[in-house]
């Protein structure tokens, strides 16, 4: 057996009991343990990245939940604070979530909350090097999102307002308006933070992404919400930290 197709079988050994290859090696005592503990490490690994969901299944049903997806899906990255990309697909068509319609998009904002956690460096835009250009300038200016700031819409669900009740361990409020909602996360000064982001502004930060200018956004996240104040946006956008250093001319 070549050197690539022995680690790919014992791979699925490793995660799926019922494997036949290396059936020789898989039937020693020691393989189970083995087995056992990097099973332990991926489901460990799954857990701590995904503390919110945690909070709201508790730790016996997502222990459960993360063996089952370690099966399913291995980890495909050495370094385990990555694992569990796929866990939020997995959760939308587990069957014992299915009372908890909204526990995969809780799962995107704790992965999102990894992103940011582990984006790279970048330096943040200078203020007031902008408030210094003329109003054509500013009007041109491509305003990039730093690699820590993540953002995303929910049409349909209150998802942020669930998410950061369990993240920051308060009680949730007894009636919740049941409507989309949206979220922003960016690192800043080495922590990551949180606040809710309307429909116009997540699409002011996907056109913002996209490489259009900040009139192009401003007018894409206006028809996607008429009312936006887009300067109060942007000001809490750059407060933030939100945008990557710039060069505008």
């Amino acid at each position: 057996m070549k050197l690539q197709a022995f680690q790919d079988a014992f791979v699925e050994a490793l995660y799926d009991p019922n494997a036949v290859a290396l059936s020789m090696l898989t039937e020693q005592p020691g393989f189970t343990v083995y087995r056992n503990t990097v099973m332990k490490g991926a489901v460990d690994a799954l857990i701590a990245n995904f503390p919110t969901v945690e909070r709201l299944v508790g730790s016996d049903w997502l222990t459960a939940a993360a063996s089952i997806h370690a099966q399913q899906t291995p980890p495909s990255d050495a370094r385990l604070i990555h694992h569990g990309r796929a866990f939020p697909e997995f959760l939308d068509q587990f069957e014992h979530a299915r009372d908890l319609p909204y526990l995969g998009n809780v799962a995107r904002l704790d992965l999102l909350w990894t992103h940011c956690h582990t984006a790279l460096d970048e330096p943040g835009l200078d203020m007031n090097h902008i408030a210094r250009l003329a109003p054509e300038q500013l009007a041109s200016l491509l305003l990039k999102p730093r690699a820590a700031a993540r953002w995303t819409w929910f049409a349909d669900q209150p998802v942020f307002s669930i998410w950061r009740h369990n993240r920051e361990g308060l009680a949730m409020p007894e009636q919740l308006d049941w409507r989309g909602e949206g979220a922003l996360l960016v690192r800043s000064e080495g922590a990551v933070g949180w606040q809710s982001l309307d429909v116009g502004g997540c699409g002011f930060l996907d056109a913002c992404a996209a490489g259009q200018t900040l009139a192009q956004a401003a007018e894409h996240a206006s028809a996607l919400q008429p009312s936006l104040d887009i300067l109060e946006l942007l000001t809490r956008l750059v407060s933030a930290d939100v945008f990557a250093a710039t060069d505008p001319h």
